[in-house]
């Protein structure tokens, strides 16, 4: 089992960015996938981001270009730099490992509890 902190989250302005940290412990990070995934009040959890253990990057569509995921082995985190945030990027989000870097929630093991974002317009 991993366990994972997210940090990072905070209230922002439309256009603002953020960085979140995604601090892993308990197994060998640099085996696994790391995702990042995202849940606003009333919806359904939605994948964000996805970097495999060979640094291949996966990006929703409604991120892509504005969101960067990077991961560093040697300090077992992952981040996902946010910029030209909007409205509806907020949302709690959630770090996740698995054994692939893909969209499905369910391929991921182990979960963070959440940090929240907020951006207003």
């Amino acid at each position: 089992q991993v366990q994972l902190v997210e940090s990072g989250g905070g209230l922002v302005q439309a256009g603002g960015s953020l960085r979140l940290s995604c601090s892993a412990s308990g197994r060998i990070f640099s085996s696994y996938a790391m995702g990042w995934f995202r849940q606003a009040p009333g919806k359904d959890r939605e994948f964000v981001a996805a970097i495999s253990r060979f640094n291949g990057r996966l990006y929703a569509d409604s991120v892509k270009g504005r969101f960067t995921i990077s991961r560093d082995n040697a300090k077992n985190t992952a981040s996902l730099q946010m910029n030209s945030l909007k409205p509806e990027d907020t949302a709690v989000y959630y770090c996740a490992v698995g054994p692939m870097a893909v969209t499905f929630a369910g391929n991921y093991d182990d979960w963070g509890q959440g940090t929240q974002v907020t951006v207003s317009s």
